[in-house]
């Protein structure tokens, strides 16, 4: 058996993730993650719900106001998400 370089856990995680064609996916699943991190804990406590479905961020909000406060800044946080995810992942965002 012939030794190799050695690599990090990332970069074998990244080679597996890229040869099953998985990236997009988990860039997908990425992108419902980072949520809560973009917005902060207190508007993320009103979240009550998140998921991507063909590059739409779904995310169900419990507070009247706070939708449509957020309706308004829906490009700086489509833009957010993807840097945050280092792709462009996410086209719109429903806010329910």
């Amino acid at each position: 058996m012939k030794r190799t370089e050695a690599q990090s856990i990332k970069e074998i995680i990244d080679k597996a993730i890229s040869s099953q064609n998985l990236s997009g996916v988990f860039n997908e699943q990425k992108a419902g993650y980072v949520w809560q991190e973009i917005v902060g804990p207190t508007i993320n406590r009103y979240t009550t719900r998140r998921y991507v479905e063909n590059g739409t961020l779904h995310v169900y909000i419990s507070s009247a106001p706070l939708k449509n406060e957020l309706q308004f800044l829906k490009s700086k946080l489509i833009a957010e998400v993807n840097k945050a995810v280092g792709a462009n992942v996410i086209t719109n965002i429903a806010i329910h």
